[in-house]
Formats: structure tokens, C-alpha cells, sequence
């Protein structure tokens, strides 16, 4: 299985999770908030073959990325991954968005060209997301918790740009229209733990098994040819940066 959002450093024992990924052969992508988040767990993550750290300036910490981005830039070449960074136009961001907006540019400015793999915040900024990836020439990305207009996918995958699905996705019924509009090859797993909780506890990363169960469903597969259909998608995107 992938999850290929997850906050392994906000769980109470990050290292617990990180073994247990490795030790089930789920491909983990372990985001972070900050790039000093990342610099606190770095060394801790080199030992795995499964998980992996992404370097991150999530936008609702935009108040930060000032004094972060000297670190950002230091560790852009220790990782392949980037993320979580993007836009957040909510009522809980609306009051940062020019910082936010500035600082977005400035990091996909630094990562254009470069072999990355990007992962996305854009809630109520999904249009000026999308339109920053286009200007910036930016090629692997994938919209994490996608949660905009539904004909704004059509457009994204227009792109060629990729979707992670979560738990929470499949329990709504904006959530399963967002599922059904994405192609099966742009569609990837994903927990975004410990964000989302399921019966009081934190969803996992062995958790996308739920995602895979509700594809299943969906696409009529069995869970094996669900499970081949996300590690392809996957292939496919990290071909891209090799």
C-alpha cells in the first residue's frame, strides 16, 4: 500500500508509526509543516527503505516561512519529496493570503526544474494553485485532500497532475463525486494522519487499506488490482524525477 500524505512527526511516537510502515512494506511519505520540522527528522528517517521525509512550508505557517526559507533551500537537495506547501484561502488563512501568496511563489521558483515530487495544500485556492504550477513549469504534483469545483479537475488533469484520496474522502458525498471525476492513473492513497481519526482514533498509514476497500467497491476490482493500480500510478510519477 502508499500513503502518500502523512504527518509521521505529529503522531505522540512518530517513530512507532514509522516502523510500523516499514515493517507492513507501506510506502510512506512523511510531510512536514516547516523546514525545521524537517531538519529534526531527517536522520531519524534515513534509515528506512519505505518511509520517506518530505521538506515542507505549509501555508497556514506562511507567518514563519521568513525565517524558514534559508533551511528550506539548504535541505531542497536532501529530498525528492516537497510538501506540504501550497495555498489556504479558508477563513483560517484568508488573513495571510498575500504573505502566503509571496512565499508560494518563491518556493516553486526554487523547485522549478528541479526532480521533485510536490504535494499540495489548496483549500479555497485550488484556481491559484494550479495556475502557480502552470507559470513556475511545474511537472509532478499532486493535489492532497482535493476539495475545490469539480470541473476544476478536469483542468488539473489537463496537466497531468495527480490526486492522494483519504478516509475522510470516502465518507462524504463531495468527497465521492471529487473520487469519481479523477482518472484511475491520476488517483493515489493517502491518510493524511493524524489529521483524520476514525472511531475516536488516528487514522494510520495501514489505514489507505479503507480507501482501497471503497476503490474496490467503486471501480468493481478486487483489492489486489487496486492496490497494482496505485503502486502503477505511483511508478509512474517517481519515473519522472529518476
Amino acid at each position: 500500500m502508499i500513503d502518500a500524505h502523512c504527518h509521521i512527526d505529529m503522531y505522540k511516537n512518530p517513530h512507532s508509526v514509522a516502523e510500523e510502515s516499514e515493517r507492513l512494506g507501506i510506502i510512506t511519505i512523511g510531510m512536514t509543516l516547516l523546514p525545521s520540522h524537517f531538519e529534526l527528522g531527517y536522520e531519524h528517517v534515513k534509515q528506512y527503505k519505505k518511509v520517506r521525509l518530505a521538506l515542507g512550508m505549509h501555508p497556514l505557517k506562511s507567518e514563519l516561512h521568513k525565517s524558514e526559507f534559508s533551511k528550506f533551500l539548504f535541505y531542497l537537495d536532501h529530498t525528492s519529496y516537497i510538501g506540504e506547501i501550497g495555498l489556504d484561502f479558508s477563513k483560517e488563512g484568508i488573513n495571510q493570503k498575500d504573505l502566503q501568496i509571496e512565499s508560494f511563489k518563491k518556493i516553486l521558483s526554487s523547485i522549478s526544474g528541479k526532480p521533485k515530487i510536490i504535494s499540495l495544500h489548496s483549500r479555497k485556492a485550488e484556481k491559484e494553485v494550479l495556475q502557480s504550477l502552470i507559470e513556475n513549469d511545474i511537472s509532478n504534483a499532486i493535489f492532497h485532500w482535493y476539495s475545490g469545483p469539480l470541473t476544476l479537475i478536469d483542468e488539473i488533469v489537463k496537466y497531468g497532475y495527480y490526486f492522494s484520496i483519504n478516509p475522510a474522502m470516502i465518507k462524504t458525498e463531495n468527497g465521492k463525486k471529487i473520487i469519481e471525476r479523477i482518472p484511475k492513473n491520476l488517483l493515489l492513497t493517502e491518510t493524511d494522519g493524524p489529521y483524520i481519526s476514525i472511531k475516536g482514533n488516528f487514522v494510520k498509514p495501514k489505514d489507505v487499506e479503507l480507501v482501497e476497500e471503497f476503490l474496490a467497491k467503486k471501480w468493481n476490482f478486487t483489492l489486489n488490482k487496486v492496490d497494482d493500480q496505485i503502486h502503477k500510478n505511483f511508478s509512474s510519477l517517481v519515473k519522472n524525477i529518476l
